[in-house]
């Protein structure tokens, strides 16, 4: 490869780092031609990008503020998925496809901006997305309100129901 154009893949891989605070290092050494662009497709439908690198080049590009101990895993062929938004839905992503076509292993990454090692995917991959959680927020926050409204309604409701009783009795 020309020094121009290693020079050209190194910007690029630092602009992708700096953009994307998480991101994946997979292990797709075992993955057919269909089996990536089945791959790549479903993260492109996704809004999430899947670049493979040359090792030496994506360490040069790795910005200064990640450990050290992230540059072992640039090791043997390495892809890696980036992901500007909802990282955990890119890690379910890429868990199932993983799990169907049983090609594709993770490496480790960085997640929101922290180093991760490969056993800590799964725990990854099994947080509920943000979606979720501001749902749980939201509906813990409404919780006391709705129970004092209860509590408010509760004679209105019980004079009703007296009311109702006396009238089939008479």
């Amino acid at each position: 490869m020309k020094r121009e154009t290693k020079e050209t893949r190194v910007s690029e891989l630092i602009d992708l780092f700096k953009e994307n605070n998480s991101f994946y290092l997979l292990d797709f050494k075992n993955m057919t031609v269909s089996q990536s662009v089945d791959l790549r497709k479903t993260l492109r439908r996704n809004s999430y990008s899947f670049k493979v690198v040359k090792n030496r080049l994506a360490i040069r590009s790795l910005p200064d503020e990640l450990p050290e101990s992230l540059k072992q895993y640039f090791r043997q062929p390495t892809g890696v998925a980036f992901a500007s938004h909802d990282p955990v839905s890119l890690a379910r992503i890429l868990k199932d496809f993983s799990t169907q076509n049983k090609v594709l292993a993770v490496k480790g990454g960085v997640f929101e901006g922290r180093f991760f090692a490969p056993e800590r995917f799964e725990e990854i991959a099994t947080l509920s997305s943000r979606e979720e959680l501001l749902a749980k927020i939201g509906s813990s926050m409404t919780f006391p309100l709705m129970k004092l409204l209860r509590t408010w309604q509760a004679p209105l409701v019980n004079l009703g129901r007296m009311l109702s009783q006396l009238k089939s009795k008479k």
